[in-house]
């Protein structure tokens, strides 16, 4: 896992988010729009994986190995460092996918920012239905043709993104679901850094 920092390090609202290649190839841009939609007081720390379908899957399916207990446990050594400050995790597709995971699975989270985040990825709805999540709000976005994939297992993202905001909701969570215009793969660096802006501002409400 190499780490990759931007923004004010002095900050106390730390923004963690797992990534890949094509993450960082617009994470500038990323950054600059949280710099217009929150401001300039956050620190964004970006984990890149090793093997993004392995890293961030919760549990074994076909071709993901299901090592995010592992991922996390680094994850959580990154986060140590920052204790006290207003610790944020999000991300995009199979990233934010692991960042609500993450949050079932240990407290240190007072947000999850979930851009367009893999749902349909099999159990995990029953998952998330047997447990609570730890965060104090929740952010959920997708665009409004994701659902409409030849791939029957990936169509079932809509219905299911639909499923966990009303579960959310009936928890008790702060939890918003935001829907975007295109496919998977529209301006996913804008979309995480309105998931993360959209965090920061309820995090500094509560």
């Amino acid at each position: 896992m190499t780490d990759f920092y931007y923004g004010n390090k002095d900050s106390d609202n730390v923004l963690i988010q797992m990534v890949d290649d094509h993450d960082l190839e617009v994470i500038e841009s990323q950054v600059s729009s949280i710099c217009k939609l929150f401001g300039p007081d956050f620190y964004l720390v970006a984990l890149k994986t090793d093997n993004w379908n392995d890293d961030l899957s919760p549990w074994k399916y076909n071709n993901f190995a299901g090592n995010a207990e592992k991922t996390l446990e680094q994850v959580l050594e990154v986060a140590s460092s920052f204790k006290g400050k207003n610790l944020i995790i999000g991300g995009y597709s199979l990233s934010a996918l692991f960042a609500l995971w993450a949050a079932y699975k240990t407290n240190v989270f007072n947000a999850v920012a979930a851009a367009s985040p893999s749902v349909w990825f099999p159990e995990f709805e029953e998952f998330t239905k047997a447990n609570k999540t730890h965060a104090k709000a929740v952010y959920l976005s997708l665009g409004d043709k994701e659902e409409k994939t030849r791939n029957q297992l990936m169509a079932t993202v809509g219905t299911k993104i639909r499923t966990l905001y009303e579960t959310y909701r009936a928890d008790g969570v702060n939890c918003t679901l935001q829907w975007n215009l295109g496919n998977h793969f529209m301006e996913p660096d804008l979309r995480t850094a309105k998931a993360f802006a959209w965090a920061l501002n309820q995090t500094l409400l509560t």
